[in-house]
């Protein structure tokens, strides 16, 4: 239903998106997930062309919406949009709302458009509400209104862009309850948002996005699960890393040390993790840099801020050195004491073959 080829848009300070492909198949349901300012909202906002893009090209069905000559107000007509901060008329009732643009855009009469109305109404469990004006609503009761009137224009196409962002904790269940029941009934949608387990219930498709591009597409199971992608695995488990590297016997240990607390304070890790974070880095160099020739180590520390758990990996060079044998009982025996488990591989060919895995405890 929707190809997208190239899609670049760039502001004079941003770029947010940088070349963006995709195509989107009849009945899609898809989530875009990704952090705050890879180009989530900006990818929707030029699928709708309320944003002209810099460069690419967009087809909805076989028209190509990019073309100077596509009469857009018609597009839109065919492609509702659901903004996070609902975007009401204050002066008018709900059902007013929801009433004007087919009466403007396509000629319903009074009658249809608010038999239409109340049937939507009905539909977002609000008929009751059909006479109050939008200040007289919670933020979820504006939102359910704001969805009742895109689904008035009946479009193919629905776009949803973080629909419960702006909502309290307690109202983001109705909204996502309504968004569900109108995945079912096989409209086109796309939906940024950043609710992961309501992104897994609720797409049969997944787009994360990061640094302006589609960093990778799959089903829900692929992206969450499976994740084929280094930087979609940090996102999916909200991992923090830090990236520390070794380049001889006399490196800043005492700086290293002190990246490393900044990095736990900074993430807010508790005491007692923060604790066995550094431990695990000052014993597995003891044992490590020591034995290597020429030492030349990548030590990565990743904390989940999902499972409130840490690991670290040590990357480095020359022939196989298996520290799970070490000679140094006692840094071992500490080691062994504050790690669920500890594992070498080697992958020859690399230009870091060896790896030292250790899954931090947690109780």
């Amino acid at each position: 239903m929707i190809r997208i080829e190239h899609l670049r848009k760039q502001y004079p300070n941003v770029t947010p998106l940088e070349d963006v492909s995709a195509e989107i198949r009849d009945g899609d349901v898809i989530s875009v997930i990704g952090s705050s300012g890879t180009g989530k909202s900006t990818l929707l906002r030029c699928i709708n062309r309320l944003e002209k893009p810099t460069s690419g090209r967009i087809w909805l069905d076989d028209l190509e919406i990019t073309d100077p000559r596509c009469n857009i107000n018609r597009v839109r007509q065919r492609m509702g949009m659901v903004f996070q901060s609902f975007n009401l008329f204050g002066h008018k009732t709900a059902i007013e709302n929801i009433m004007l643009a087919p009466m403007d855009l396509q000629g319903k009469s009074k009658q249809e458009a608010y038999e239409t109305g109340m049937r939507l109404l009905r539909t977002v469990g609000l008929a009751e509400k059909a006479l109050n004006y939008p200040d007289e609503l919670s933020g979820g009761q504006k939102q359910r209104i704001a969805i009742a009137r895109t689904l008035a224009m009946d479009p193919d196409v629905i776009l949803l862009d973080e629909p419960t962002s702006a909502l309290d904790p307690t109202m983001v269940g109705e909204v996502q309850a309504v968004i569900r029941e109108l995945a079912q009934t096989g409209k086109t949608m796309l939906i940024v948002t950043h609710e992961m387990n309501f992104a897994r219930a609720i797409s049969n498709r997944v787009f994360y996005m990061d640094a302006g591009v589609i960093y990778e597409d799959g089903t829900p199971e692929q992206v969450f699960d499976h994740p084929k992608r280094e930087n979609t695995r940090r996102f999916i488990r909200r991992l923090k890393v830090l990236e520390l590297n070794i380049e001889s016997r006399d490196y800043d240990f005492l700086g290293m040390t002190s990246q490393i607390e900044s990095y736990c304070s900074r993430n807010q890790i508790s005491p007692k993790l923060a604790g066995r974070i550094r431990l695990v880095f000052e014993e597995t160099t003891r044992l490590l840099v020591p034995v290597l020739e020429m030492p030349r180590v990548q030590a990565v520390c990743e904390y989940s801020e999902a499972s409130d758990s840490a690991e670290w990996a040590f990357h480095y060079a020359g022939p196989r050195a298996d520290l799970t044998n070490a000679k140094d009982e006692l840094a071992l025996a500490v080691l062994k004491g504050i790690t669920e488990s500890i594992a070498y591989t080697r992958q020859d060919g690399e230009e870091l073959p060896n790896s030292l895995n250790l899954k931090i405890r947690q109780g």
